[in-house]
């Protein structure tokens, strides 16, 4: 069976086409599932960064309208984002505690 690399989703930072070229050539991942799942992966990487840059720009507390201090939005968008990254690479069994 001959395995094709496909090339990275276009909308993906640079960053994350960098890793989705080093995990195909690393990993087999050859099915539309693992591909899919690899997307949604380095999509949520992406906003992980997003949220971030965010975050070092504004501060992680913000104050709401009445001047209280409380979380800023981007930081549960980033807890959600990695989340939901570590969950994808668990399934392509990628992440650390598969490794043996």
């Amino acid at each position: 069976m001959t395995t094709s690399k496909a090339s990275p989703p276009k909308h993906l930072s640079s960053e994350a086409k960098r890793l989705w070229t080093k995990l195909q050539s690393d990993f087999v991942i050859d099915d539309e599932a693992g591909k899919l799942i690899l997307q949604s992966a380095l999509e949520a990487f992406d906003r992980v960064q997003e949220a971030r840059a965010l975050l070092a720009k504004e501060g992680s507390v913000t104050r709401d309208r009445w001047g209280q201090a409380k979380q800023h939005p981007a930081s549960l968008v980033e807890a959600s984002a990695r989340a939901q990254m570590h969950s994808a690479l668990r399934l392509l069994k990628l992440a650390p505690d598969d490794v043996e």
